[in-house]
C-alpha cells in the first residue's frame, strides 16, 4: 500500500508543481500586459507549437536523426575501445589521454575546425559523436576493471590453463571478459548510456548552431536562432519545448531499458530497495 502510495506521488507532485508554474506564468504574462515578444504566454506558445507544427517537427526530425545516429557511433565506438584498453595496459597508457584530451576540449571551440575540413552533415554528426563518446568509454572501462580482485582469482583458479603460452594466455582473457567482466561492467555502461542520450542532443544542438545551416533540412537549432533574429519569440519557445521534450524522451527510453536489464539482479533496479 505504502508502495503505490509512493508511486502515485512520484507522478502527481511533479505535474501538479509544472501545472503551478504555469499557471502563475499564464498569470502573471496577463496581469502585466507583457507583449509576446519579450515573454510569451503558455497558452501562445501551445498555439504556436499547432500552428507551426509542420515546419518545427520536420526540424526536430533531422536534430533527432543527428543525435541517434551520433549516440548509436559512440556506444559502438565506446565499447569496442573500452574492451580494447582493458585487455591490454599499452594500449590504454597509450590512447586513453587522447580520449580525455577531445573531452575536456569543448565541442563549440572543435565545431569550426569541423566545419572547415569536413562535409557540413558529417561535422555536424562527429560534433554530436565527441559528446556523447567520453562517457560511454570511461563508464565501460570503469565497469570492466571494477570486478572483484577475489572472483577474477577464483575464475583464474578454476580456468587455469594447461600452458602458459601468449596464445592461451588471451583465450583466458577473453573468457574472463565475457563471462565475468561483461555482466559487471553493464550497469556502469547502462549509466553511461542515460547520459550520453542528453549529451548527444546537446552535441547536436551545439553543432546545428555552429553551422548554421538554412533550408529545408534545417535542425532544430536554426529555428531557435532564426526566431531569435526575427524576433519570433513565441515560435523560439515552441521550438525549446520540442528540445526538452525530446531528452526527456530519450531519458525515459534509456531508463527504461536501463531498468528492464537490471530489474532481476542488480541492486540499483530491485523493486524493493530501501
Amino acid at each position: 500500500m505504502a508502495a503505490a502510495s509512493s508511486r502515485r506521488l512520484k507522478i502527481v507532485l511533479p505535474f501538479a508543481v509544472f501545472g503551478a508554474a504555469l499557471a502563475g506564468w499564464e498569470g502573471a504574462v496577463r496581469l502585466q500586459g507583457i507583449p509576446p515578444y519579450i515573454l510569451p504566454a503558455p497558452s501562445l506558445v501551445a498555439t504556436t507549437l499547432v500552428a507551426d507544427g509542420a515546419l518545427l517537427w520536420a526540424s526536430l526530425l533531422t536534430t533527432l536523426r543527428t543525435t541517434l545516429l551520433a549516440l548509436a557511433l559512440a556506444v559502438g565506438g565506446g565499447v569496442f575501445l573500452a574492451v580494447l584498453l582493458s585487455l591490454s595496459r599499452i594500449v590504454e597508457y597509450s590512447l586513453y589521454p587522447f580520449a580525455v584530451a577531445l573531452q575536456v576540449t569543448p565541442v563549440i571551440a572543435i565545431a569550426p575546425l569541423l566545419l572547415i575540413y569536413m562535409p557540413q552533415d558529417a561535422a555536424v554528426l562527429a560534433c554530436a559523436w565527441l559528446v556523447a563518446f567520453f562517457p560511454i568509454l570511461s563508464n565501460t572501462m570503469l565497469g570492466l576493471q571494477s570486478v572483484d580482485r577475489n572472483l577474477m582469482d577464483l575464475f583464474r583458479l578454476y580456468g587455469a590453463p594447461a600452458s602458459d603460452s601468449p596464445l592461451t594466455r588471451m583465450r583466458a582473457r577473453l573468457k574472463a571478459l565475457w563471462y565475468l567482466r561483461r555482466p559487471a561492467a553493464l550497469p556502469a555502461f547502462l549509466a553511461g548510456l542515460r547520459i550520453a542520450g542528453g549529451l548527444s542532443l546537446i552535441g547536436a544542438v551545439v553543432a546545428e548552431m555552429a553551422a548554421g545551416s538554412a533550408g529545408a533540412g534545417s535542425g532544430l537549432a536554426y529555428r531557435i536562432i532564426e526566431s531569435q533574429y526575427r524576433l519570433n519569440i513565441p515560435r523560439l519557445f515552441a521550438a525549446l519545448v520540442l528540445l526538452a521534450l525530446t531528452g526527456i524522451g530519450l531519458y525515459l527510453l534509456l531508463a527504461a531499458v536501463s531498468h528492464i536489464l537490471l530489474r532481476r539482479w542488480h541492486e540499483s533496479a530491485l523493486a524493493g530497495r530501501p
